[in-house]
């Protein structure tokens, strides 16, 4: 029997909605790599935010114990396990200073992406207002356009340490909520205390939602410790954050994360999961024990590690001309464009052409972006090194 498919009387199309979607910026660098991979081209990435060394063993053999165990092979609870909630807030306190209610106040998701998608199809109705940072990661605009929601940009320069300015905020009209994300992917800045808490006191007064995306909240350099908005006194009336344990802990394929903050908006997520997932599979959630319970010392050595990276492709770049200031977090170099180019996509495009280099063009990150590229930390110092001999024949 064949298994081709036959004509039918009628077109298969997708729907509107994605439709009116662009093509997902990493689906179509990771596209433009693999072409050239397989010209037989010796190409270095710095595209994508994947680290590259392995998750810690001591999560792995936590995992491989979890997944001979029978009684985790069953539908998880979608509320998480209440170990799991119990050890985020713990880690949460030491981390921050915030005291965390495990039961009302924590959600384990599967990864922070998945949550972050989810939470307004519980809280955005058609028509409301969403903030969005531009330029921002990518994956927040669908999320809203699905839910509804319209999109108003609140530009990030780097007059301002690409943080919102608070009075166009304190200027729309009837918002119902914003997403902030710091440290920021793409630029790598960090918020200030004194930026949450205007922010917090415009939403209280407002009346809008903030979503804070948090991802990269150990991804940090020279011992400045981003803050959580979390923090700030009044923020948990208005706010949820999402947490992952991707970047920190090496663990991006494993997609395990939580959301945490004001109760309605922890509920109004979980009621959205529980009509589409069965939560996250128990053994991932005792390997997130095994991490968050990790020594100090395992994420001091990330660090370390990505700090030393982000030194010495600063110090490559500047050594042939090309002068970046260093990211205060995140392991991501945000770079102004060299002057002999004229876009974005047109040194991103030559980069790859003529240098064998992937990065990203800031303009994917929406129009704000335009004029920056994005270069990831994600690999050993002999690719930096290797980067910045090539790029030196072309700039």
């Amino acid at each position: 029997m064949s298994s081709e498919p036959t004509a039918l009387p009628f077109k298969i199309e997708f729907s509107d909605r994605l439709k009116n979607l662009p093509p997902y910026l990493f689906v179509e660098i990771d596209k433009a790599k693999k072409a050239a991979v397989a010209q037989g081209r010796d190409v270095i990435n710095l595209g994508i935010g994947d680290p590259d060394l392995p998750t810690h063993p001591h999560i792995v053999e936590a995992m491989q114990k979890a997944v001979a165990d029978g009684a985790n092979h069953h539908y998880a609870l979608d509320t998480g396990l209440p170990e799991f909630r119990q050890e985020i807030a713990r880690w949460f306190l030491t981390r921050f200073g915030v005291s965390l209610d495990a039961e009302t106040e924590i959600l384990p998701v599967i990864g922070s992406k998945e949550g972050i998608a989810h939470l307004p199809l519980g809280i955005i109705n058609p028509k409301d207002k969403v903030l969005l940072t531009d330029p921002a990661y990518p994956a927040y605009r669908p999320t809203i356009e699905f839910a509804g929601g319209k999109i108003a940009n609140i530009p990030l320069k780097a007059g301002n340490d690409f943080l919102p300015d608070l009075k166009k905020i304190e200027e729309a009209k009837d918002p119902k909520m914003i997403v902030v994300n710091y440290p920021n992917n793409p630029t790598s800045a960090t918020a200030t205390r004194e930026f949450y808490a205007q922010l917090v006191t415009l939403a209280r007064e407002k009346g809008f939602i903030i979503l804070s995306d948090m991802a990269y909240s150990e991804v940090y350099y020279d011992g400045e410790k981003p803050i959580s908005i979390l923090e700030i006194d009044g923020a948990k009336d208005v706010a949820i954050e999402f947490h992952s344990l991707s970047k920190t802990y090496y663990m991006t394929g494993w997609r395990i994360g939580w959301a945490c903050g004001h109760p309605t908006l922890v509920a109004a997520l979980a009621k959205v999961k529980s009509n589409i997932d069965s939560g996250i599979f128990n053994a991932i959630q005792i390997a997130g024990i095994a991490a968050l319970k990790s020594a100090p010392q395992v994420t001091e050595n990330m660090r370390a590690l990505f700090q030393d990276r982000r030194d010495y492709l600063i110090n490559g770049l500047r050594g042939i001309g090309w002068k970046i200031t260093p990211p205060k977090a995140a392991f991501y170099v945000w770079a102004k464009i060299p002057k002999k180019f004229s876009s974005s996509m047109e040194t991103a495009k030559a980069f790859l052409d003529r240098a064998d280099i992937v990065v990203t063009p800031g303009n994917g990150f929406g129009p704000g972006g335009e004029g920056y590229v994005r270069m990831a930390l994600t690999v050993p110092k002999d690719r930096i090194n290797e980067a910045v001999v090539r790029l030196q024949k072309i700039l």
